[in-house]
């Protein structure tokens, strides 16, 4: 088993592994996830199968026009170099509002009715925090009750764990170990990353070489580096903490400390099990690493936030690539388990079931979107689902027991690589049902997805395109020397991503997910010639896009080939070689697995609309710039349009609404006006009979950076 055990199991332990046997051999009744009872918003996703869906209807299609502003939260309120693109959604728990703010990701507790704060937390500065390769993006906090106390757990950039007082945001008494650094805390913190490195290769290769471990630094930069970006969440007593690392974009380097997963007792702090992300000898999925890769390719980050069944003790996370993301050559086989949905049991960290839904990850597809747990009736059968959203667009839906598909996934052959000594592996896995929330994402650039919105335009797009050799998802980059015939591969994807997460509505098993269509041509650069690949201050190399990095990133030996130039395809004036659908919004029904509908969100930009070889030709709404964000409460499918800081300055009369949508037909029944744009969700809750729907908001060029925007009815 991929799973290093602290302490032996107790006999509630052991209780839980025969409960969980029992109903995977006679599930006779779906189980619901916990966390909105009461008007409540528990976990980051509103409950813990990540559906961002509340019952609460008292804002509903007959009134949200009426939705008044209560209060504006500002995080600028705690510092400067504020990030203006907050992903933290806040809980709601016993009355209080708690998220994190700024790139020291200060926990602030927030008094619902007014916005006021209540207190505040912040960890004392190291050197590790500034190393940290993402400071800024924190998603938020996790909650639980432990001897009928509230608890507030967060992991911090530097990568320490903190269990909070929720009443007061003091440092829990009795819980954790000492951190011997000035200002810290003697009790309610955990230093994370001893924990992490115990019994790694080349960890125990430093210290015998004469290495030792400064709490201040953290892990020394030629061995690896660590963050976290998403909080732990808490299953029966138990804190599973996720794990980060330097962006694959920024990645040069081959060696990197692996994302093994753990669990500390939510009461005491105790460390209890370690899940080995990255297989070690004898244990399941080993054989996939080629190379001896597994003694020091590292990351397998789990980004994403975590889901959990606490009926079934199962906790659910996604995975992204090793080192490097772009290129494979030094770790070839299918790297188990990176790209994968894997189940943990949450008291023993043992493996239940797991599925690699991308094998050896060359293109950044790291699943962006938290697993989201549903219970369907599918062909009359009562079925407890997990269903997964790709950058690529594809969804797949497993049984969460068993990690069986629901329907059936197929293996298909996918083009190879072209770049000397690289790895592709010679199939990748796609669903039969339900279809794709956009069919390019399994055709590829077909005729049908041409721009055709006149005879010449189609006809230019066609003569571009033979240049290239056109596939579908899985399109290795080519080198820039290489001696083909063609310019480049092309491929195409239209998922989910980080900034939009799809939402569900467990009551009646539906799904909606925002996307987007886009086709690319990436290169790689060789590199080799004037490269130092033991010099940990070798910038990336710089052509076109790819931007001298002035950031050392972590590890020896720099890769054999580096991201080139930008992935861009050429265009027709202005004009993309294929039908624009840059923010569109689907919903699935997941009982049956079919659309229900599909809508573009916004309209069609006026650079396309008014181009001049458009003139007379009525274009299709191409769902406007930015991008779709939204949750479920009641009926209403609550939704509006975030751009990025960037984008609210290009567009600066783009009108920002929240919009109520019928969640059965997609159509806008009210809306009230944003004082910004959104920023990555939003959440309710009802405080004291009244209803509240907070959005994260943020544009510099409206002066709210990180801002939280909440509506109610008038009183």
């Amino acid at each position: 088993m991929s799973v290093t055990i602290i302490r032996r199991p107790s006999k509630a332990a052991l209780l839980g592994t025969i409960a969980f046997y029992l109903l995977l051999s006679n599930w006779s009744q779906a189980q619901v996830t916990l966390g909105t009872e009461n008007g409540e918003w528990r976990y980051l996703g509103g409950d813990s199968g990540n559906t961002r869906y509340s019952p609460l209807n008292q804002i509903n299609a007959s009134n949200f026009d009426e939705l008044e502003q209560a209060w504006v939260w500002r995080s600028d309120n705690f510092g400067p170099n504020v990030d203006y693109f907050s992903r933290a959604t806040p809980i709601y728990v016993d009355g209080t509002l708690y998220t994190v703010a700024t790139p020291r990701r200060q926990v602030i507790a927030i008094d619902p009715a007014t916005g006021e704060n209540l207190w505040t937390f912040r960890e004392p500065p190291t050197v590790r925090h500034q190393r940290s390769p993402r400071q800024a993006y924190g998603k938020g906090v996790a909650y639980a009750e432990v001897d009928g106390k509230g608890v507030i757990y967060i992991t911090t950039p530097g990568f320490f764990l903190w269990a909070l007082d929720a009443k007061t945001g003091l440092p829990l008494e009795n819980w954790g170990e000492q951190i011997p650094l000035e200002g810290f805390s003697q009790t309610g913190g955990i230093d994370l990353i001893p924990k992490l490195v115990d019994g790694w290769g080349p960890w125990q290769d430093y210290l015998i070489g004469g290495g030792a471990y400064d709490p201040d630094y953290g892990i020394p930069r030629e061995i690896g580096m660590v963050t976290a970006s998403s909080p732990p969440i808490v299953v029966n007593g138990v804190v599973v903490v996720l794990v980060g690392h330097q962006p694959g974009y920024g990645q040069t380097r081959i060696e990197n400390v692996p994302g093994d997963i753990m669990g500390f007792d939510a009461a005491t702090g105790e460390f209890l099990w370690k899940f080995h992300t990255i297989p070690r000898p004898g244990e399941v999925g080993h054989e996939t690493w080629e190379n001896d890769a597994w003694s020091w390719s590292g990351d397998i980050s789990t980004w994403a936030p975590a889901s959990a069944d606490p009926e079934l003790g199962l906790v659910y996370m996604v995975t992204n690539a090793s080192t490097v993301q772009f290129y494979a050559g030094h770790r070839p086989g299918y790297n188990l388990f990176g790209g994968s949905v894997l189940a943990l049991d949450v008291q023993t960290g043992e493996r239940r079931w797991h599925y690699q839904i991308h094998r050896s990850d060359q293109w950044n597809y790291d699943l962006p979107t938290p697993p989201m747990l549903m219970d369907l009736t599918v062909d009359g059968q009562n079925v407890p689902a997990l269903i997964q959203n790709t950058k690529q667009g594809l969804v797949f839906a497993f049984n969460r027991v068993t990690g069986e598909p629901i329907w059936p996934i197929e293996d298909r052959e996918v083009f190879q690589t072209q770049v000397p000594g690289n790895y592709t592996a010679p199939t990748q896995p796609f669903p039969t049902w339900p279809e794709p929330l956009d069919p390019i994402a399994t055709n590829g650039l077909t005729e049908e997805f041409i721009i055709d919105y006149t005879p010449e335009l189609k006809e230019q797009a066609m003569f571009i395109l033979n240049g290239y050799r056109v596939g579908g998802l899985y399109v290795p980059p080519l080198p820039e020397d290489h001696n083909n015939d063609y310019i480049n591969n092309v491929g195409c994807l239209a998922g989910v991503n980080i900034s939009h997460q799809p939402v569900g509505d467990p009551s009646i098993g539906m799904m909606f997910a925002a996307h987007s269509r886009n086709c690319f041509a990436p290169r790689f650069l060789r590199a080799t010639n004037g490269i130092d690949r033991d010099n940990p201050n070798y910038p990336v190399p710089g052509e076109g896009g790819a931007t001298p990095n002035s950031t050392p990133t972590t590890g020896k030996t720099v890769a054999a080939y580096l991201p080139g130039r930008p992935g861009g395809l050429p265009t027709i004036d202005g004009l993309r070689l294929f039908k624009p659908m840059d923010n569109q919004l689907t919903a699935y029904n997941m009982n049956s697995g079919n659309k229900t509908w599909s809508k573009a969100v916004g309209p069609t930009p006026e650079s396309i609309a008014n181009h001049p070889l458009l003139e007379g030709i009525d274009i299709p709404d191409t769902g406007g710039v930015g991008w779709s964000i939204q949750m479920v409460t009641g009926d209403l499918l609550v939704q509006t349009r975030a751009l990025s800081d960037g984008m609210a300055q290009m567009y600066p009369d783009e009108p920002m609404t929240l919009n109520a949508r019928d969640k059965y037909s997609g159509e806008i029944v009210g809306s009230v006006p944003l004082p910004a744009p959104g920023q990555y969700g939003m959440m309710t809750y009802m405080h004291r009979g009244q209803q509240y729907i907070v959005v994260q908001i943020g544009s510099s060029q409206m002066d709210y950076p990180g801002a939280l925007a909440a509506y109610r009815l008038p009183n």
